[in-house]
């Protein structure tokens, strides 16, 4: 079919009388017919219900996400409570490292004990107000010493190793100048002065114990 007789044909069709088109003509209208369905029908059907399987698909994924963390999280629920054990063991020893009130008394001396077998001069052991924590309360005493740079390290030493917990804040040394007055050490030429705050620790009593705030874990 030439390209002239073609164009003929097109202008002779009658559009109302589709039987009468010749047989390519129908071939070629049927074709382009089938591609509008099937564009129509994917774009109002299959579209949308692409967009909903993708939505699908991201939700998935964001499910899977979520569980591998919580499966990840009990997988790890026995190591925590190991741990949390360990922890609460930690806590138990160091909780028997602070005395009871009636065994203040007996650490101070300790402590002063410590001071002699270092060779240290006492200048001031002045306790100070109790300041009372959750569950424990700090005992700072002021002290004064006398004496040389190693043996103020050798009471250092002597007080950490004590089996209570005792430790030295606010330290301050000094060369010693002459001090009159009652308690004062004779000073030596070449001996420090060594200022400090020593504080130790005790667990509170039961009744000593406040009551935790509304809402507040205890």
């Amino acid at each position: 079919m030439n390209l002239a007789k073609a164009y003929a044909e097109l202008q002779s069709i009658d559009a109302q009388n589709p039987a009468g088109w010749p047989d390519w003509v129908r071939i070629a209208a049927s074709v382009l017919l089938g591609i509008v369905i099937i564009a129509l029908g994917t774009w109002f059907f299959i579209k949308p219900l692409r967009e909903e399987l993708d939505l699908y698909e991201q939700e998935e994924i964001s499910l899977r996400a979520t569980f591998e963390q919580k499966q990840k999280k009990v997988a790890a629920l026995d190591a925590y409570k190991q741990q949390l054990k360990e922890m609460e063991q930690s806590f138990g020893v160091m909780l028997k490292q602070l005395p009871s009130r009636t065994e203040v008394a007996n650490l101070l001396a300790d402590i002063s004990q410590t001071r002699v077998a270092s060779s240290l001069e006492e200048e001031l052991f002045q306790p100070q107000p109790e300041v009372l924590k959750d569950f424990y309360a700090e005992i700072p005493n002021r002290i004064v010493v006398i004496g040389g740079y190693h043996q103020m390290g050798s009471f250092v030493g002597g007080v950490a190793a004590l089996p209570r917990i005792v430790t030295i804040d606010e330290v301050e040394i000094k060369p010693a100048t002459p001090i009159n007055g009652p308690g004062a050490a004779a000073v030596i030429p070449g001996q420090l002065r060594m200022t400090a705050l020593a504080k130790t620790y005790r667990y509170l009593d039961a009744d000593e114990m406040a009551p935790p705030a509304a809402g507040k874990p205890k």
